[in-house]
């Protein structure tokens, strides 16, 4: 059987590879494996091939591909082998300037992924050798095959869930679950209506909902392959899905006969499609906006304001992370819970393509077509 490069990575990485006689600090160690001493590690890892970028513009354009030397591992920090590491929409908008956060250039693309600890800094008590680390936050350039970092700016996660869920877990996921749990009381036989179902956050909102017995009215863009899609987010768990130029058809109204109007509506796209979606509300509900891949304003009705008492909030994930940094329990909690999902096979990480770095250029324009459904993901 062939191992996929994950796999194969995986099982090098539980095996140590040293001349016989006592371990130096400059012993070379092979495929990345690591030594303890002591409690405290001797790793090979010496550098890094990164994702680099230097100004601001057309991705597959202003991205290169560099080798990178690695710090010496500070007594708080510990240097990390990256595993796998996606391209979401937000780390688009930060190459081309575009989004709220933008780290100082140069720069290391992505913003989120899944590594391997593979030495300890000796103050470092809250992570340990081998365990699987992802960031707390963004900016800390997640495309590139190893970094030294400070053990505060990880957090754990078990090593029994897929590398591609872990991978994908700290933006998506976590964005979807908070969405689902801050805003309205959902309770069992609830309703949701969400634009953007085919999206990483989409999908995610779809399992979690379904796992809570909630349910879900999902909105796609009209396509060629539009019934396979919709086969697909029925498989996960969509109560319904229907295109947007249905929206204001009988078939709708028919629909909303057999479950109540969605209690919360969430909007990545913007633009007409989040005026449908408070149009459908029911009076009291919320409008959560989280995206705008339309580009184009939210327009809200006077009518929903006056008559239906509708709510029109926003939410970003980042900003969350950051108004919690200081308890550990929030962040630690909503992981947990979504690894139980993960475990029971009820949160399955967005259908994803592995790309190697060096094949970043295509996957870069990939990732930039509409109609695309596949997570590109980079595999170290």
């Amino acid at each position: 059987m062939k191992l996929s490069r994950v796999a194969s990575f995986l099982i090098r990485g539980h095996h140590v590879y040293r001349a016989p006689g006592p371990v130096s600090s400059n012993e070379p160690i092979r495929y990345g494996a690591f030594l303890t001493k002591n409690n405290f590690s001797v790793s090979a890892v010496q550098d890094s091939s990164a994702l680099l970028y230097r100004k601001h513009g057309e991705p597959s354009q202003v991205v290169q591909l560099e080798s990178l030397e690695l710090p010496h591992v500070g007594p708080e920090c510990v240097l990390v082998k990256m595993l796998a590491a996606p391209i979401n929409p937000s780390d688009l908008n930060m190459l081309q300037g575009t989004y709220a956060l933008l780290p100082e250039l140069p720069a290391v693309g992505g913003n989120e992924g899944v590594g391997q600890v593979m030495e300890v800094g000796e103050q470092v008590k809250t992570l340990k050798l081998g365990d699987w680390v992802i960031p707390r936050d963004a900016g800390i350039g997640t495309w590139r095959t190893a970094a030294v970092l400070k053990a505060g700016d990880l957090v754990s996660l078990p090593k029994d869930i897929p590398v591609l869920s872990a991978a994908t877990l700290g933006v998506n996921p976590c964005t979807a679950f908070r969405m689902l749990t801050d805003f309205e009381e959902l309770k069992a036989g609830d309703t949701v209506i969400q634009n953007a179902a085919n999206s990483g956050v989409g999908q995610a909102v779809i399992q979690i909902a379904a796992a809570k017995g909630i349910q879900t009215i999902n909105v796609i863009r009209d396509r060629p392959d539009v019934q396979h899609l919709s086969d697909r987010l029925t498989a996960l768990g969509a109560t319904h899905v229907i295109t947007e130029d249905k929206l204001r058809r009988p078939e709708t109204k028919e629909l909303l006969k057999s479950c109540p109007r969605p209690k919360l509506a969430l909007n990545g796209v913007g633009g007409k499609s989040a005026t449908e979606l408070l149009r459908l509300l029911q009076s009291g509900g919320s409008m959560v906006t989280y995206g705008g891949m339309a580009r184009q304003p939210v327009t809200v009705p006077v009518s929903a304001l006056i008559f239906k008492d509708v709510k029109i909030r926003g939410f970003w994930v980042t900003q969350w992370k950051r108004e919690n940094k200081h308890d550990e329990d929030a962040l630690r909690n909503m992981l947990d819970e979504l690894c139980v999902l993960i475990r029971a096979g009820k949160l399955s990480a967005p259908a994803c393509t592995e790309v190697r770095l060096q094949d970043f250029g295509k996957a870069l324009e990939d990732a930039m077509k509409p109609y695309v459904s596949t997570k590109q993901v980079f595999v170290m």
